[in-house]
């Protein structure tokens, strides 16, 4: 079974659908991070859950 780290992001009300696409593009890109799961909250603020895969090494013992 795999284990994710979390990360949460709030966009408040103001910040437009393109800003909000850009930045979670940007987390994306560079974080690595991939969408969970977003709520659009009834005032048009939006709470974003963030995860990404933790890739553990294992180690050889010899």
């Amino acid at each position: 079974m795999p284990e994710y780290e979390f990360c949460d992001v709030y966009v408040p009300r103001g910040v437009s659908r393109g800003a909000t696409t850009r930045l979670l593009t940007d987390h994306a890109e560079y974080g690595h991070w991939e969408l969970d799961r977003l709520r659009l909250y009834p005032d048009g603020s939006r709470r974003v859950r963030l995860r990404r895969r933790i890739i553990r090494q294992v180690r050889a013992t010899w």
